[in-house]
């Protein structure tokens, strides 16, 4: 059986990962052997009225301070960066926008951009300093269109800032088998350091990680 090419960098050099055969995660996972991505075959996508059930059941809120605590381990190195009054797009904002209002107390604007609850299709025809994309990359049917779009958008010398549970490396399919983040059925790609490391040598970006979960990459200056 062919395996199909991988959905961030299109490369046919992919395998077999693992295979789930156990209901409600009845899929396989292909990885690529040349970015590392973990992706769930296409064809065991989820739907759109799949995704957005799973969605609206997301209990997170501007006044949960525990919300704000989990997205401070992106907003505080990112802000830091940040030159005054800059311009943001927070892409896959989700039911209960939070991360935006963050960057705006702190004097910066932020544009909400959500295909299911803010689908506003010019702020993807706009420029900005900085992007934000908070538990969403691992969500994305179409990586490799996707994020190059983000990644357009920047402005040179901006920044992208990522919040996605990395895979541990040499990752093996027993321990992904038992992987807590691979079992929201709407998680359908899964990113290690070297994943971010080819996508940075694409971009020619500066890439930082702060742990293991948030991925900051700087477009180059003109």
């Amino acid at each position: 059986m062919e395996t199909p090419i991988c959905i961030l960098c299109e490369n046919q050099n992919t395998e077999t990962f693992y295979e789930d055969q156990a209901q409600p995660f009845e899929r396989t996972y292909y990885q690529c052997a040349d970015c590392q991505l973990i992706f769930v075959d296409p064809t065991d996508f989820p739907s759109r009225t799949e995704e957005k059930g799973r969605y609206d059941n997301h209990q997170n809120y501007p006044e949960d301070e525990r919300y704000r605590n989990f997205l401070r381990q992106l907003f505080d190195p990112l802000n830091e960066l940040l030159p005054p009054e800059s311009k943001g797009l927070d892409f896959g904002s989700g039911p209960g926008p939070t991360i935006n209002l963050m960057f705006e107390a702190e004097g910066h604007s932020v544009t909400l951009y959500d295909p299911f609850y803010a689908h506003r299709p010019d702020a993807l025809e706009q420029s900005y300093d900085f992007i934000t994309a908070t538990e969403v990359v691992e969500h994305l049917h179409h990586p490799a269109r996707q994020l190059h779009s983000l990644w357009s958008c920047l402005r040179p010398g901006g920044y992208l800032g990522i919040m996605t549970l990395l895979a541990e490396p040499d990752l093996s399919p027993a321990r992904f088998a038992n992987w807590h983040y691979r079992r929201d059925p709407t998680h359908v790609c899964f990113y290690s350091w070297e994943t971010f490391e080819w996508l940075a040598r694409q971009w020619n970006a500066e890439l930082t990680f702060h742990g293991n979960r948030v991925i900051i990459m700087q477009k180059p200056n003109l």
